[in-house]
């Protein structure tokens, strides 16, 4: 289930009580038994054999079974002809998580969730994505990295993602469902309706599989409704991806009574004097975080970062704990928001709402002239608001001169504050910059979702000083989080990034050479950023920032220390924002352990458990917000087709192939494909040397600008066919030309890519 918590160690000393045959063996643990795995006369054993070796009886057998099992599962031994165990490598065989791509390739991931052996569409058997597999590698050839080499699905161990959503179809004598995510490349074979109707969204049960020549089997166990109705979208995705609707009885009934707690705020430290504001997007209900900033008597600056003491009202192992553990994080839809924690918590008693009491964790960080920090010091606080400001009203503030009136009402003193915050936030910046942390500025969009589930509206969001201004400034408290809690010795859930391991660079460099870049050697950071800078304003730059950020590796919730590659950071660790994210929450039980010299309330063992299970919860939150953007784009398109009012796109040429052009919206970041006939009536030439299609006059290739329009949308296939707004013969469009581009090219574009997001907070400050 997506709740449950699996741990990754793979070292976990598990000891086997048994009764030794020699003096030499007396109890069998993960360490003895991987050690006699790896002697060199071994040869692959059976579990009686094995028990004979180590001479293992009743219990102790069981024992023994159930390490092999963990050991299987984790990917360090294979079973072998189903009966006997040994090393996989020996045996050139690997254990991993399958991840499925459109095209139908899968890819094994490891315990990481790095992308590393390619499993062509034919070689997957009877796995599904999702599954836990063992694959046989191919043989290695000379000079091939091990991003490059494939491999054969031969066992299912575990299988995946048991509920699939889908389309009820049928041919006439079965009935049959169309998986929604286009990452599964069969229909499932169903023998019931159950209520049903043609062409309606269902749930559906994985029940079996065992041959790949026929489907897969299932039974729907919910009827959504017609996959035609948008205003189901968003319940489509959350039963796909397992994300909970209401909160047990027992958690409303804790945060219900939790108001009581305000009134018993404990020792703490009265900031309600002090100027204290927040900035937050204009449809934000939960601020989690506020600012200040005073000078010490030295005249230093002290930046304040204020954030909601939620562990004030959540109890370590009650009800909403619990829940929130089960959660990990808030997940921010296009048109729903579901949060971690009830909103009598997070819209309510923690929200830090201005002219309200409330109860905050601060961070004091004090800065010299040049930005440097010089200390940090933390205490539990109780503040009032004295200012709350949308991104927009900060920005306004930022950009008025000095000496004009600001448009924006502002209390005395409070547009100096708010500037003099900004400028040491540009300063912090700067500092972070010149020790090359990625400044990646991908587009982002504001989704605007309108009666009946439609896109009424998409708007660009502008990385502004304003919000460079918050993040700024959370960065440094959670750094200063994270500096404090590891130097003083105790372990935490650290936000790891670590660096892009070799081959990955070596792919991102052949793909950036594929783009017409010449990128030169990337496998620093200061190479990756001077690159990403000298390429800010080509064409393809969109495409270049997001071929480095697939190279990257996925920055996770660890015990581990290692720091934060993308930031340039040596500590970092997510403290600001304990109403959205469990992680934050545990590292403030953490410091208050510190600020009353108390012992670290989590065991390493428990902190690991919750990091892998919070980066599991977070990527799941992260593909569902971008499946459900995916599919009301999608909408949003279909529907401008059906009304006879296609919209003209800007749009940039991002692959060249010999049947047509792939090409990327600016605004809605989809991509689609331009087939050759709808270019031009007159002979389209392929030039391979030039990755160009010549029309005529006309050249297309790589970064080239054009105008397109939607002539079809395939939901099941994720597939957009575009055409020219005037082809190259300077004609509109054709209804034949439009037609022959959606005509059965199996290598249509599969992806809708946006990178637009719904909600602001969503995105942000998730570093």
């Amino acid at each position: 289930m997506r709740c449950e918590m699996r741990s990754t160690r793979v070292h976990e000393r598990e000891k086997v009580n048994i009764m030794p045959k020699k003096a030499a063996l007396k109890t069998v643990n993960h360490d003895s038994l991987l050690e006699y795995f790896k002697k060199p006369d071994y040869a692959p054993q059976t579990l009686g054999e094995l028990s004979d070796v180590f001479d293992v009886r009743g219990g102790g057998r069981q024992a023994l079974v159930d390490l092999l099992h963990k050991m299987v599962m984790n990917g360090e031994i294979v079973l072998i002809r189903k009966t006997r165990y040994s090393l996989g490598a020996p045996a050139d065989l690997v254990t991993g998580r399958l991840e499925v791509k459109r095209s139908g390739d899968g890819y094994l991931t490891n315990l990481e969730g790095e992308l590393t052996v390619k499993i062509d569409r034919g070689h997957l058997g009877t796995a599904l994505p999702g599954d836990k597999v063992v694959v046989r590698l191919e043989p290695t050839r000379v000079g091939m990295a091990d991003w490059q080499r494939h491999g054969v699905v031969i066992r299912v161990l575990e299988r995946g993602a048991r509920v699939v959503v889908g389309t009820l179809k049928s041919t006439g004598k079965f009935l049959y469902v169309a998986p929604m995510d286009p990452s599964y490349q069969q229909d499932f074979y169903v023998s019931d309706a159950h209520g049903a109707q043609i062409n309606d969204r269902v749930v559906i049960q994985f029940t079996n599989w065992e041959n790949k020549h026929v489907n897969p089997e299932a039974e729907i166990i919910e009827v959504i409704g017609p996959a035609d109705n948008p205003s189901l979208d968003t319940l489509a995705i959350m039963r796909q991806y397992d994300l909970p609707e209401e909160f047990p009885v027992e958690v409303m009934r804790e945060a219900s009574a939790s108001a009581g707690r305000l009134t018993q705020p404990g020792n703490r430290v009265d900031l309600r004097p002090k100027f204290i504001f927040t900035v937050d997007p204009v449809t934000a209900k939960d601020f989690d975080d506020a600012l200040s900033l005073e000078r010490d008597d030295e005249g230093r600056r002290v930046l304040g970062v204020h954030i909601a003491d939620v562990c004030h009202f959540v109890t370590k192992g009650n009800a909403l704990d619990r829940e929130a553990i089960e959660r990990g994080n808030s997940v921010y839809l296009p048109d729903k928001v579901i949060p971690m924690l009830p909103e009598e918590l997070s819209n309510g008693l923690c929200s830090l709402k201005p002219d309200q009491d409330r109860l905050a964790f601060s961070a004091f960080i004090t800065f010299d002239d040049a930005g440097r920090v010089i200390r940090s010091k933390f205490a539990r606080t109780i503040i009032r608001s004295r200012l709350r400001l949308t991104y927009e009203q900060a920005l306004q503030v930022l950009q008025t001169p000095a000496g004009m009136a600001c448009k924006v009402e502002l209390p005395d003193g409070a547009r100096q504050l708010v500037n003099e915050v900004c400028e040491l936030a540009m300063q912090l910046r700067a500092r972070r910059l010149a020790q090359y942390a990625l400044d990646i500025n991908m587009p982002e969009n504001q989704v605007i979702i309108g009666k009946g589930g439609m896109i009424e509206d998409i708007r660009p969001v502008e990385n502004d000083i304003s919000h460079q201004m918050i993040e700024e400034c959370m960065v440094a408290a959670n750094e200063a989080v994270d500096h404090e809690i590891s130097t003083r010795g105790m372990k935490l859930i650290h936000r790891l990034h670590e660096a892009p391991a070799e081959d990955k660079i070596e792919m991102l460099t052949a793909d950036l050479h594929d783009m017409g870049y010449q990128p030169g050697q990337l496998n620093n950071r200061r190479n990756l950023m001077e690159f990403l800078t000298r390429i800010r304003d080509t064409p393809l730059a969109n495409s270049a920032q997001m071929a480095v950020l697939r190279s990257m590796k996925r920055a996770v919730y660890s015990s581990k220390e290692g720091g934060h590659f993308g930031l340039a950071k040596k500590f970092y660790a997510h403290f600001t924002s304990p109403i959205r994210r469990y992680p934050d929450l545990v590292v403030h039980r953490i410091l208050a352990a510190i600020l009353e010299s108390r012992s670290n309330p989590y065991p390493a063992e428990e902190l690991e458990r919750l990091a892998v299970h919070c980066s599991e919860t977070e990527q799941t939150a992260q593909e569902a917000e971008r499946e459900l953007l995916e599919i009301k784009k999608y909408r949003f398109l279909a529907q401008q087709i059906e009304q006879h009012a296609a919209r003209v796109y800007d749009a940039v040429v991002v692959k060249v192939m010999n049947f047509g052009l792939f090409v990327e919206l600016d605004g809605l970041g989809v991509q689609g494909l331009v087939h050759v006939s709808a270019i031009s009536d007159a002979f389209v030439r392929f030039d391979p040397g030039d990755k160009a299609l010549r029309a005529g006059q006309d050249v297309y290739k790589l970064g080239t600008r054009i105008k397109v329009l939607a002539v079809k949308v395939d939901f099941e296939k994720r597939r957009i066919d575009f055409a020219l707004e005037r082809p190259a013969a300077n004609r509109p469009v054709s209804a034949r030309q439009a037609k022959g581009g959606a005509a059965g090219q199996p290598q249509q574009a599969r992806r809708g890519g946006g990178q637009g997001q719904a909600q602001q907070r969503g995105r942000r400050r998730r570093r």
